[in-house]
């Protein structure tokens, strides 16, 4: 390779990486939604509109204080029957302030005997983390819990 080739090459990637930074995308076009807006979609992609009462029967575990955001653990228990015509039908955890505000879903049968969830969810920065249960009669159950995060863990 001569010398002038090897510095024109150079130049030409130099200048390359220089400019695709500063190119738009079509995907950064589309306006960004909030995440607390996310959040309420979310819920009411869940709840169809219907507003969720909170409950002391719905217990909610988290620390108050989460040294590393990637992994904070995440226990919610229910307090409500599990008989074959009235049982919590679903376990729902979001995470209010994250890209994604859903964590997870589980959903359950008058089988599982109790209505539990334990799992470890990531959480970017300090946020409220919120459990919401669904209820074969199509209420909602709702408590929440705010986290004080140290190092976030989605970014």
């Amino acid at each position: 390779m001569k010398r002038r080739d090897f510095l024109k090459n150079l130049s030409l990637s130099a200048a390359t990486v220089a400019v695709i930074p500063t190119m738009s995308f079509a995907a950064d076009d589309k306006p960004k939604a909030s995440n607390a807006l996310a959040y309420k979609d979310a819920l009411a992609a869940i709840t169809g509109g219907k507003t969720p009462e909170p409950s002391e029967k719905v217990s909610l575990k988290v620390p108050e204080i989460a040294e590393n955001g990637a992994v904070v653990p995440v226990t919610v228990e229910i307090d409500y029957p599990m008989t074959d015509s009235d049982y919590v039908k679903a376990i729902h955890i979001f995470a209010a302030k994250n890209g994604n505000s859903r964590c997870i879903d589980a959903h359950l049968s008058p089988a599982n005997g109790k209505a539990m969830l334990s799992t470890r969810v990531k959480l970017g920065e300090t946020q409220e983390v919120i459990a919401l249960a669904e209820l074969s009669n199509g209420n909602f159950l709702i408590a929440s819990q705010s986290v004080k995060v140290t190092i976030g863990g989605c970014g």
